[in-house]
């Protein structure tokens, strides 16, 4: 992927936090930190709200910031006025357990299609170790309305 800034919709993150608020996001205590110019990060406490009853990580809150990570920067990626994301396909190895403090994803592309996005999505925790590796796919799909607009030439 070139360096160049990917961000077709302007990318903050008082706003993907701010969006995230009262959905699963914000329950799991999911925080967006960082975005680069083709990248975001975020992160997640290992606590109570993400623990499997053995006291680790569970698998599926590592899925769920995987994820949040990938959908944000996917739907940034393209003209929020006429395109918006949704997921297709994920999948993730948990490499390492995690039993407390945060856990850090960073989500970069791999293929920034007309149709289609592939994300990497690595996780590590505090010591920098990598707790898991997911990749997405994200279907890009016209909002209702921007099709017809743009075939018109409008």
């Amino acid at each position: 992927m070139s360096t160049d800034a990917i961000w077709k919709t302007p990318f903050t993150l008082e706003l993907a936090n701010r969006l995230g608020l009262n959905t699963a996001n914000a329950n799991m205590g999911i925080e967006m930190i960082e975005a680069g110019p083709d990248y975001v990060v975020g992160r997640m406490p290992v606590d109570h709200r993400t623990k499997q009853p053995a006291g680790i990580l569970h698998g599926g809150a590592s899925v769920l910031l995987a994820e949040t990570l990938a959908s944000w920067a996917g739907a940034f990626v393209v003209d929020a006025t006429k395109q918006s994301v949704v997921g297709q396909e994920i999948n993730a190895n948990h490499l390492r357990p995690a039993t407390a403090g945060w856990v850090t994803g960073t989500a970069r592309p791999i293929h920034l299609g007309r149709r289609s996005q592939v994300w990497e999505i690595r996780i590590t925790g505090d010591d920098g170790k990598l707790v898991c590796i997911s990749r997405m796919t994200l279907a890009v799909i016209d909002r209702p309305g921007a099709a017809r607009m743009d075939q018109r030439g409008q």
